[in-house]
């Protein structure tokens, strides 16, 4: 067993939807693993479509795969648990004024980056794709945000960092050129510590 923890780390055995150590284990297809009732759950919103992919390499599944018990994933994950498997640290977990992770199901990990072309906040371990996937290159990455969709231009999807003064309303760079072009404009920064100078 002492070589099986050398080669086994905890990441190995961490569903990469809830993030926890795997549950009733499962290999789906393309040999991507996950609790049952995660991926359950993942393709329980996707029925209605009648496509089934996987979380990770989005590898594509129709009909909707039998999902059977990995016994042998299961029996490596309860042996390394009584050898003191150690749960992710707590610091992790979003805690109030964090932004939570959209993709994390369950206790939601604190999110490190949100994206403006998906948009939707992701943790370490789900914003990984973003960076080695080739269909995710042209996405746009930001430092996590809350309320994405909110600070987003309705028209231009793009992010409210312009404060018009004339209208007194927060625009994207794009606006500046259009309907907002003669307008006294600033950043939505230094707008804000303006304010709060007032204040």
């Amino acid at each position: 067993m002492a070589m099986a923890s050398n080669l086994w780390s905890e990441e190995h055995l961490n569903c990469p939807v809830c993030l926890e150590i795997l549950k009733d284990p499962v290999a789906i297809p393309c040999g991507h693993s996950y609790c049952m009732g995660c991926i359950k759950t993942y393709w329980d919103q996707t029925d209605h479509r009648g496509v089934y992919s996987c979380p990770q390499c989005r590898k594509t599944f129709t009909p909707r795969p039998d999902l059977c018990r990995n016994t042998v994933l299961a029996e490596v994950v309860e042996k390394l648990k009584k050898t003191g498997l150690n749960p992710p640290p707590a610091q992790s977990y979003a805690g109030p004024g964090d932004v939570p992770c959209d993709v994390c199901t369950g206790r939601k990990f604190k999110a490190v980056k949100s994206c403006l072309t998906c948009l939707a906040s992701y943790c370490e371990t789900h914003v990984k794709p973003h960076y080695m996937g080739a269909a995710f290159k042209r996405h746009k990455l930001i430092n996590a945000i809350g309320n994405l969709e909110q600070k987003l231009c309705a028209e231009h999807q793009k992010v409210l960092e312009v404060f018009c003064r004339t209208d007194q309303t927060c625009i994207c760079l794009l606006c500046t050129q259009d309907e907002h072009k003669r307008h006294d404009t600033v950043s939505a920064k230094k707008e804000r510590r303006r304010k709060q100078v007032r204040v």
